[in-house]
């Protein structure tokens, strides 16, 4: 039997937590507040942890700047037990789909949950489908540390049912999305959009043979995103090493028509 999952009330949501950022940029993300925070460069006393944007000092002199932190700070520090889709994919996928505050989002293989969890940051809700305890489990983690509030998990596998109608995307991350497709169809508003994340070629290739299956779905394109981030500074510009390369392909699908 299908079951579903609400986060449980905890209180160690992160909107206590805080950012210290050293002079040369490197940060700290702090989650405790009520005792000081010790580090190699001596401790920080609690009091000025609880500040927010001002300069406080170590007990060796060695100044940080505190502030509070916000959504995407707290993002980084999600629990993970499955590798997760990052923000140069999440990004695009926001905004080919156009999705906003009045979206509703079928996510399919929410593993550790970083796709749900960003999405529900924007959109009106996330339902999110799991078939593997584990993966529930962390999720359920997150979005209680996250302090969000609208998203709803499933234990449910996309490929034999799906119980929502009339959602603005559906995305799936799965090892066959081909399989996933006559039921993301059936959730999927006129309109709207699917996109599927794989590694390999090899499942891009069966869901464009799946596709032929539906001619009110079009795939409007295939995409992969590398990731080059630079160097700059008064002696060099050029890029750095260790580029964020080939993760996944992401496939753009449009429902035109029922």
């Amino acid at each position: 039997m299908r079951k579903l999952y609400k986060p449980k009330k905890n209180n160690k949501v992160m909107d206590v937590k805080k950012v210290l950022v050293s002079l040369d940029g490197e940060k700290v993300y702090i989650k405790d507040i009520s005792q000081n925070y010790h580090c190699n460069d001596g401790f920080i006393k609690k009091e000025d942890l609880a500040k927010n944007g001002e300069k406080i000092y170590t007990s060796k002199n060695v100044e940080y700047t505190v502030f509070n932190a916000i959504f995407i700070d707290q993002f980084f520090k999600i629990k993970r037990n499955a590798a997760i889709m990052i923000l140069k994919e999440i990004g695009v996928i926001i905004a080919y789909t156009g999705i906003d505050k009045n979206s509703i989002v079928l996510d399919a293989g929410a593993g550790s949950g970083a796709l749900s969890c960003f999405l529900a940051h924007i959109v009106k809700k996330v339902i999110t489908y799991d078939i593997k305890e584990d993966h529930i489990k962390t999720v359920q983690e997150n979005i209680r540390d996250l302090g969000i509030k609208n998203i709803t998990i499933k234990n449910q596998d996309i490929t034999q049912k799906v119980s929502e109608k009339n959602v603005d995307l559906v995305t799936l991350d799965l090892p066959n999305p081909s399989d996933a497709i006559t039921n993301a169809n059936k959730a999927l508003k006129v309109g709207g959009f699917i996109v599927s994340y794989s590694p390999n070629l090899t499942q891009i290739i069966k869901l464009k043979e799946k596709l032929k299956e539906f001619p009110g779905l079009i795939q409007e394109k295939t995409i992969e995103i590398m990731e080059r981030e630079w160097e700059v500074d008064e002696r060099r510009c050029r890029p750095k090493f260790g580029d964020i390369g080939h993760t996944g392909f992401l496939v753009f699908i449009r429902k035109i028509r029922d």
